[in-house]
């Protein structure tokens, strides 16, 4: 038997957004859709408990499960943004900046969501985004990545610090999948990193050049102040050496001169140093300006991915989506423009899709799903967001990506 309570609160919640006299409410929350948000986010608390991965609603449903799951600290990690956390929000914010123009009477019936990404065809345009130390959310961490995407048919790409070998998550994944690079500031140890991941057959190698130094990552730092649990028995925060000692990827490297994970010195010389060291193509994250696209492609970069490390690694309160017009006007059609950073619903996929973008990569969503069902959880979040995705399609009267277009969406009145 449902409360009674919860029932009536929850008519009431729904009576009140619906009144028209909501519109001209005086509140100090501001504008109609933030008193929307909030009065959404008290009935939040009227839902039961999900228990099993296939009943939730959407990929946000997975987060409250995470954080019930996880230790503070590594809840902490996984949530952080820098700052005060406003770059996160400002990737949500930047998707209610577009409208969707729904196209009718086109026939989709039968839909074609694959994507072509330098050379493989994919049969659907999400991918799972590099997320570091996945063990901290799940005993199986990305080895349950890897297998989920493996069941529902989806690129991977592993973190230079994942707590997984580059190969085992291809032997659970069923093929290669993409490594991204951390360079660190020795070369040698670089160089050890990239050849590991092109031995084990990774076809793709991804740098990410969005996190020159550390970030102020303060709500991470809150979390690890709550956490009674002695963090050093796991691993050690006060060295290069202790921090790897846990990350498969610089096993029997020699880090002894490595001062950190970031090379502060990087500038496009080395972009052509590391692509001419591997075989394999290069793809570079972190672009979020036409000017950095448009060296990306004189340089013979072969991909290139606008991120901005999911409002984790500088607060500059710019949204990837309203980055990616001009990084897609930059490389001119000459390299795909893929996406990351706050990607929670189909209809964000498919705003992308019409602003340019080749694929879309999510990060926080299968680490929730990881946290709350290991494996299960993740298909469930892919799934879900497939299922959101081709919705979207059907109802914009788009039966395939290629007829995504930007003529699509529309620019919200402001």
């Amino acid at each position: 038997m449902p409360d009674s309570s919860i029932d009536t609160r929850r008519r009431f919640l729904r009576f009140l957004a619906a009144s028209p006299a909501l519109a001209s409410f005086p509140s100090p929350l501001g504008k109609r859709s933030s008193i929307l948000r909030f009065l959404a986010s008290l009935e939040e608390g009227a839902q039961p408990e999900i228990t099993k991965p296939d009943q939730a609603l959407n990929v946000m449903d997975f987060e409250p499960l995470a954080r019930k799951a996880l230790p503070p600290a590594h809840w902490g990690y996984l949530a952080t943004g820098v700052d005060g956390d406003a770059s996160i929000q400002a990737n949500r914010e930047g998707f209610q900046q577009l409208e969707i123009r729904s196209r009718r009477l086109i026939n989709v019936e039968t839909l074609d969501t694959s994507v072509n990404l330098l050379g493989t065809k994919w049969a659907t345009p999400i991918f799972l985004s590099p997320v570091s130390s996945m063990k901290a959310f799940h005993p199986d961490g990305e080895v349950a990545v890897a297998r989920a995407a493996r069941t529902k048919g989806h690129l991977q790409i592993l973190s230079t610090v994942g707590t997984s070998s580059v190969e085992e998550v291809s032997d659970a994944r069923g093929g290669p999948v993409w490594q991204q690079l951390y360079p660190t500031d020795v070369w040698e140890v670089t160089r050890s990193i990239v050849k590991r991941a092109e031995s084990a057959g990774s076809p793709v190698l991804v740098l990410t050049v969005d996190l020159q130094n550390d970030s102020n990552r303060e709500t991470q730092e809150r979390f690890v102040r709550i956490d009674s649990r002695e963090c050093s028995n796991c691993h050690d925060r006060s060295s290069f050496q202790g921090y790897v000692s846990r990350k498969p990827a610089f096993d029997h490297l020699d880090v002894s001169k490595v001062t950190g994970l970031h090379l502060t010195s990087m500038n496009w010389d080395f972009v052509k140093k590391l692509k001419d060291s591997t075989s394999m193509k290069l793809v570079v994250k972190g672009i979020v300006t036409r000017e950095d696209s448009q060296l990306a492609v004189e340089h013979g970069v072969d991909g290139i991915i606008v991120s901005n490390h999911g409002g984790r690694a500088e607060e500059t309160l710019r949204s990837t989506i309203e980055c990616l017009p001009e990084v897609v006007q930059g490389a001119n059609g000459k390299i795909p423009v893929m996406i990351d950073s706050g990607f929670r619903r189909g209809t964000d996929v498919f705003k992308a899709l019409a602003l340019g973008a080749t694929a879309v990569g999510v990060g926080r969503p299968p680490a929730w799903g990881l946290a709350a069902f290991g494996q299960p959880g993740v298909e469930a979040v892919l799934t879900i967001l497939r299922r959101e995705t081709e919705q979207i399609m059907r109802q914009a009267g788009t039966p395939t990506i290629a007829s995504i277009t930007k003529a699509s969406v529309t620019d919200r009145p402001r």
